[in-house]
């Protein structure tokens, strides 16, 4: 913290050259870092910032991870968006701006904010005393018993130039755990309030200048017409020119500010939906079509135009109607009544029609449902189609799901338009129906004033019936946006991976994995995928897979990497139950190859450090390296900045393979998994992958799960696994010996192999 010390008088005194230094080195933090969990040496080494942040964190019970920091962003002072980006990954609120020192002063009984020196250090803002004019500060390593020290203005001034990270505990119902509902979003509208009460009060003061035009015409009429008076239509003339004016400006004002909450409702609603999709299970992924979630999800811009365009004016027209209407009926009740008896009859209408309406609707969102689906199978799997020719059944399939979509648009389109049908000739009544009515009063009208009347109740009458009847058919509108909210919280409302990102424990990962008596069936099926299994991989280990297609190989990964929790027995990764480790602090830990690896579009250095952004180039030549893919990498045209497109068709399967390999081993992880990872590479890249098996083993636990045993014979330990069970776990050459399976699949895949004996006897193969 900046080291301010007191007089006597307890006023702080300049502040010393040297501070700033202490403050970014920690050196005055030494003494108190054994009161900090995790050890006073461990606390030592963390930045000033990263401190600062820990400690508020605990403050509000939240436990955030140096580590996790440090792997995504090297750099050695660390900035406020990074570490705001931290905390809220931990689980809690955060934002990172600039303040000023009036702003300071407001923090008397909140809790501690840090605060970012100039020099990369950091403090704590404990509280502020506005009648003193100062604030208090602590050190981010100081014990909590420690007073904290008052430091003006000018004296802060010097160290400080506005950065700050507020953080709290994230219990706003508007919350990445919250479900999406119209729960939800009434309190995504409602924390905009303020803006809100702004344009309502905009919007008010519109709607009394709304009434002022009318009067002034029936005034015109009455007064001016009548008795010639040229100095009352002057007054007149001057008074509209300054409405005119003042409601320009007013107007422009309000839809600056809707403007504002309309960017704020959709920038809220597009993160708060991208979250949710991410949290999502692989499951969900893997039994829902990508076109069906895509279109689910673009429901949400459906949402977005109802919040901030029909919702939002209509609540503005209901506010103008507040002031027309009770105008309306000062000038002539009869018509008044008339043009709220025909609303009342629009409404009726409408809500008569709701029920079939909203039934027609929901068989249009099932049509264009799976013709998304449809969609989005052909185009994910666009290479297959074009390899086996089957662009006429796919075209075949499509016409069919258009055709149901256009027929379900049709009768809904057919049913909508009798509302209409119906409402138009009573939206006619209300406006030349009213004209008529007072056409025949006012000839009956002895005084004279009714025809001033009757042109101010025409002006009102019309910039009434419009609201009415748009208020009536925001019940319609409401339908489909309901309709709009189910189908978006059919995706987003799935249970997710985790409560809550901060969750969970976060034990220093080592690599000793134990199976006990674990059972675990997959959704929908009776026989389970792994029965009672129990085996051991000690820490530093290199562990095969071995089994049929169906033996639950693939499904042990899947287990150790989260992506399934739903299991019996035990599952502990150093003595700590899986279930209860945090999910992103596991997978942080764990690298995964796949045989079938997705490449994002960018360049090639971008792929391999996709996971830890912060890296450099040397950091992607050191992996590329270790997975044996600088070779290819430095013979392509533009090296590491090779861009690579969406499919990566300007790689071989065995390039992508090695660039995936690589990706995984950027963060050093303690688990390497290579999940079938070498079953499609050609002979060549094989090679070099197993070739630096040893060396990228060295060092962590690595999990090879393979059909193909001769990968495996470098293994410490081979597993075989049938039908869900473990047969026997020994190296090669034992279970060549005693496990007639794995000696089974080694004859079958080695026959062509002359042995000492001859060749080896084919062994024929058995259907399972």
């Amino acid at each position: 913290m900046v080291n301010v010390p007191v007089n006597a008088e307890n006023q702080p005194v300049p502040i010393r050259a040297g501070t700033e230094a202490e403050v970014a080195t920690g050196r005055a933090d030494g003494e108190n870092a054994a009161r900090i969990p995790g050890g006073p040496a461990e606390f030592d080494r963390i930045q000033p910032r990263l401190k600062a942040m820990l400690r508020v964190a605990r403050y509000h019970g939240v436990e955030l991870d140096p580590n996790e920091f440090r792997a995504a962003v090297p750099s050695p002072v660390p900035n406020a968006a990074d570490l705001s980006q931290w905390a809220q990954n931990g689980g809690m609120w955060s934002r990172a701006l600039r303040i000023r020192w009036s702003h300071l002063l407001r923090f008397e009984h909140t809790g501690p904010v840090v605060l970012l020196f100039n020099d990369g250090g950091a403090g704590l803002l404990t509280g502020a005393s506005p009648e003193r004019k100062v604030v208090f500060l602590k050190s981010a390593g100081a014990p909590d018993d420690d007073e904290a020290i008052a430091i003006d203005e000018l004296r802060l001034s010097q160290v400080w130039t506005g950065e700050a990270v507020l953080l709290r505990p994230a219990r706003s119902y508007i919350a990445a755990d919250a479900p999406f509902t119209l729960r939800w979003l009434i309190d995504l509208v409602r924390l905009e309030g303020r803006s809100m009460r702004d344009i309502g009060i905009a919007s008010f003061t519109l709607s009394i200048l709304t009434v002022l035009p009318p009067i002034i015409v029936m005034t015109l009429v009455n007064k001016v017409l009548q008795f010639n008076s040229v100095s009352t239509l002057v007054l007149l003339s001057a008074i509209i020119a300054v409405l005119f004016v003042y409601e320009t400006l007013l107007g422009h004002a309000r839809r600056l500010i809707i403007n504002v909450v309309g960017a704020r409702l959709d920038t809220k609603l597009n993160l708060h939906v991208f979250s949710r999709l991410l949290r999502l299970p692989l499951d969900y992924f893997e039994r829902h079509p990508a076109g069906q979630t895509m279109y689910h999800l673009a429901q949400i811009y459906r949402i977005r135009e109802f919040l901030t365009g029909k919702l939002l004016s209509t609540f503005l027209d209901l506010i103008t109607l507040c002031v027309l209407i009770p105008v309306m009926f000062y000038i002539n009740a009869t018509l008044g009544w008339i043009v709220l008896a025909c609303a009342g009859v629009i409404m009726l209408i409408i809500f008569a029609f709701l029920a079939p309406l909203r039934r027609s609707y929901q068989q249009v969102v099932e049509a264009e449902t799976w013709k998304s689906a449809a969609l989005g199978e052909t185009v994910v799997g666009i290479k297959t189609v074009k390899a086996l020719g089957l662009e006429p059944q796919r075209k075949a399939l499509w016409d069919e799901r258009v055709a149901d979509a256009g027929r379900a648009r049709l009768a809904f389109g057919q049913l909508a338009n009798w509302p209409q049908t119906l409402v138009t000739p009573i939206e006619r009544v209300m406006v030349l129906g009213t004209m008529l009515i007072g056409a025949y009063l006012a000839m009956s009208d002895t005084s004279g004033y009714m025809i001033g009347s009757l042109f101010a109740f025409m002006m009102i009458a019309q910039r009434v019936a419009q609201p009415l009847v748009g208020l009536a058919r925001l019940v319609e509108d409401f339908e489909e946006v309901g309709a709009a909210i189910g189908e978006a919280g059919s995706v987003l409302n799935r249970p997710l991976e985790s409560s809550s990102n901060s969750t969970g424990l976060r034990p220093k990962l080592v690599g000793e994995i134990s199976f006990r008596d674990l059972t675990f069936s997959y959704l929908g099926t009776k026989t389970p995928a792994l029965d009672r299994v129990s085996f051991d991989i000690p820490a530093g280990t290199m562990f095969g897979i071995v089994g049929r297609s169906g033996s639950g190989k693939s499904t042990v990964a899947r287990l150790l990497q989260g992506i399934n929790r739903d299991y019996s027995g035990f599952l502990k990764l150093d003595g700590v139950d899986l279930k209860e480790i945090n999910l992103r602090h596991l997978r942080q830990g764990l690298g995964v190859v796949l045989q079938d690896n997705f490449l994002f579009r960018g360049s090639i250095r971008d792929n391999i450090i996709a996971g830890r952004p912060g890296l450099t180039l040397s950091d992607a030549m050191r992996a590329a390296h270790l997975a044996g893919a600088e070779e290819f990498i430095e013979r392509m045209p533009n090296g590491y900045d090779t861009y690579i497109e969406e499919g990566s068709p300007n790689l071989s399967g065995g390039q992508k393979q090695r660039l995936a390999i690589a990706r995984a081993l950027i963060h050093n992880p303690t688990v390497l998994i290579l999940d079938e990872a070498t079953s499609a590479l050609d002979p060549e890249s094989e090679a070099v992958v197993s070739a630096n098996l040893m060396r990228i083993a060295r060092g962590r636990t690595m999990i090879i799960v393979s059909h193909r045993l001769a990968s495996l014979t470098e293994c410490d330990q081979i597993m075989v696994m049938d039908q869900g069970k473990v047969l026997d776990v020994a190296p090669h050459a034992t279970l060549l010996e005693r496990c007639a399976l794995y000696r089974q699949l080694w004859l079958q895949q080695n026959r062509h192999l002359d042995s000492r004996h001859g060749r080896l006897a084919a062994v024929p193969p058995r259907l399972v």
